[in-house]
């Protein structure tokens, strides 16, 4: 592959597309990936990945049917018909029908941000804010729903209930270790950290900054 060029992997088979190419997928028979041909759920062209100048962009070319779409971090977003949005890096797309279909986009990584999260017993999460093990563990499992792929993949976080019991901890411990981290990034500026949407807001915080990444699920056991 090229520099420029996109890895498009689905049901296990690799579609190397060049910038001048467009790669497209849906039930019709022209796509290039064909997904199942009797599910009338998926549009005959459900999308297309084409290159505009030096970036990627992913079109829903659908005239009803969203697509999702999950970011490199793990997070959801929702791409209306007739929207297009830019790949940068590892992306998922997926195909609602009868069945989920999901295809994996490669494109160039975007430009690297300074790092500022360092791994270790102790990172800088926010002005002065330290995160140590325990707390990245508590994270982890609350969250690892968005940290997996395929049928497993779920961008809610998990309940403070199943997330304690997965680390064999009381439900309290882990309520009170993400309160308070909770409080010190609130203290901190990180918007987001309190009222109803709190935990959702923790969890792009987390994922944005690298507090927690896919390599951290084996700290409990996947």
């Amino acid at each position: 592959m090229g520099d420029g060029d996109l890895l498009v992997v689905a049901n296990g088979v690799k579609y190397e597309v060049a910038p001048e190419e467009i790669f497209t997928f849906g039930r019709g028979e022209t796509c290039t990936i064909r997904l199942t041909p009797d599910d009338t759920a998926i549009s005959r062209l459900a999308g297309a990945v084409e290159r505009d100048g030096s970036v990627w962009f992913l079109s829903n070319r659908s005239d009803k049917r969203p697509l999702a779409v999950v970011d490199r971090f793990g997070l959801r977003s929702v791409l209306a018909p007739g929207s297009r949005a830019a790949v940068e890096g590892r992306v998922r797309v997926i195909v609602n029908g009868a069945h989920s279909h999901e295809l994996v986009l490669h494109a160039p990584e975007p430009a690297r941000r300074s790092a500022d999260a360092a791994t270790g017993t102790a990172t800088s999460a926010g002005e002065g804010v330290l995160v140590n093990d325990q707390d990245r563990l508590a994270l982890v499992a609350l969250f690892a729903g968005y940290l997996q792929e395929g049928d497993r993949y779920d961008p809610n976080p998990k309940s403070y209930a199943a997330a304690a019991a997965r680390l064999g901890w009381p439900r309290t411990t882990l309520v009170k270790r993400i309160e308070y981290l909770r409080l010190r990034l609130d203290k901190a500026g990180v918007p987001g950290m309190q009222g109803w949407n709190a935990l959702s807001a923790l969890a792009e915080f987390s994922l944005t900054t690298g507090l927690i990444t896919k390599d951290d699920l084996g700290l409990i056991g996947r």
